[in-house]
């Protein structure tokens, strides 16, 4: 794609990357086939081709965001599906970022979006505050009707509805500490404690120390870990996502300069897409570049650790399993093959969803700030995988899990929950005392 930029613009390197990113653009409209809002909606302006031009106008003008580009970038999934699809290499993601964090820096949305965007910011990366607003919602909860029919105050309806009438107690969640390895030890690494999955789903990290440890893994959990800054990132607040990055960089760097780490593992593959990516992060930031890359460079997917740990092959236990790939997973982190491949060494018969690389809606916040888009692919998902009649679902991201829970009618669990059942864990909760492997 021709670009237009002044010798001037371009000693910002902010744009002299955009500008890189944009020139690679051929026009091809492969991205369109892939895209969850162009296959949705049809409308150009919400592929990525579309976003591309009207980003590219943004920035060669050197103009702020209006309504419309901010329309069109916040429907974005960031689902990353059209750079699998691309053909000349597009790097999108950096792209819609950058777009993202300009549209947050130039345009005054309105004051509705503004409060619940604040709110989010200031509630989701914060386990406490989190489960203090899971448990509020109950009051809320009688009015989401009537806030649903506001149009400003959507989103709140949709918070409301995708609050978990119940919590797992906080015990649930493993404390923070160094859990031994069973036996002679094989490695040690760090797992992320996280902030939205260690309130909802608890379970997820302790059967994945569980089962580490019994595999001759020590595993750390550094104290007062909290959010790795996702959250915040993919709504274009950059400083805030930095300040939540750096402190778990720090207790991270604490573990490695001291009794040494093999990996950093990740059970959110939202988190561990940005994870990975936090040399580009932290690139203009001379104190924490070098840190940052140690960082991403250790960082794994608990899938793909796992997977070179050599499991024993189980028999077949007759157990249909429908695995549903999380966009940060197949997209972000080019997983694809791992996860389905220890299920089938597991016993587990895999099965997989037509239209596998459509986004179910979650993308972190989108499903409370793009409800009806996201309410429409959850449904086109959910279909999907019904069609197959899965005795249980797999997944490898808490925001798909917490999206599809009511949708698919039977119960959606991690990988790493079907892995430890699998060899020799507890049987996780949500499944029925008949079923046994």
């Amino acid at each position: 794609m021709q670009t237009r930029f002044t010798p001037e613009q371009l000693e910002d390197p902010r744009i002299a990357e955009a500008e890189k990113i944009i020139r690679k653009c051929v026009h091809c409209g492969f991205c369109t086939a892939t895209c969850p809002t162009y296959v949705t909606l049809g409308n150009e302006l919400d592929s990525p081709r579309g976003r591309i031009y009207l980003i590219k106008d943004m920035f060669e003008n050197g103009r702020a965001a209006d309504r419309e580009v901010a329309l069109h970038v916040d429907r974005c999934l960031s689902c990353l599906a059209c750079t699998t699809t691309c053909p000349s290499g597009v790097d999108y993601m950096h792209l819609i970022d950058r777009a993202r964090v300009h549209v947050e820096e130039t345009y005054r949305r309105p004051w509705s979006d503004r409060m619940i965007r604040a709110l989010l910011v200031r509630v989701l990366p914060y386990p406490g505050r989190f489960r203090l607003a899971v448990k509020l919602a109950a009051l809320g909860r009688p009015f989401a009707g009537l806030l649903a029919r506001v149009k400003g105050l959507k989103p709140l309806s949709a918070m409301l509805a995708l609050a978990p009438r119940t919590l797992p107690p906080r015990k649930a969640q493993p404390k923070d500490g160094t859990f031994p390895a069973t036996g002679e030890r094989r490695g040690r690494v760090a797992i992320l404690a996280g902030c939205a999955q260690s309130v909802l789903d608890p379970e997820i990290n302790r059967a994945a120390v569980a089962l580490l440890t019994r595999l001759g893994i020590e595993v750390v959990m550094p104290r007062g870990e909290g959010c790795c800054g996702a959250l915040t990132h993919h709504m274009g607040r950059e400083e805030e996502a930095r300040a939540h990055a750096r402190r778990i960089i720090d207790g991270w760097m604490a573990e490695i300069d001291g009794k040494g780490l093999d990996a950093i593992l990740v059970t959110t593959s939202g988190c561990g897409t940005v994870i990975k990516d936090y040399g580009h992060l932290f690139a203009g930031d001379a104190a924490y570049r070098e840190k940052a890359e140690r960082i991403a460079a250790l960082a794994r997917d608990v899938t793909e650790y796992v997977t070179g740990l050599d499991l024993p092959e189980l028999k077949a236990n007759g157990m249909a399993v429908v695995y549903h790939a999380a966009c940060s997973l197949q997209h972000g982190q080019k997983i694809t093959v791992q996860p389905k491949a220890l299920l089938r060494r597991a016993g587990f018969a895999v099965r997989e969803p037509a239209e596998g690389h459509l986004c179910c809606g979650s993308a972190g916040t989108y499903n409370i700030l793009q409800p009806e888009i996201a309410a429409r692919l959850k449904e086109r998902k959910a279909a999907n995988i019904r069609a197959l009649k899965p005795q249980i679902v797999a997944a490898g991201n808490i925001g798909c899990i917490t999206q599809l829970a009511d949708a698919v009618s039977v119960p959606i669990l991690h990988t790493i929950q079907l892995l430890d059942w699998a060899y020799g864990g507890n049987r996780p909760r949500n499944i029925n005392e008949n079923d046994v492997i």
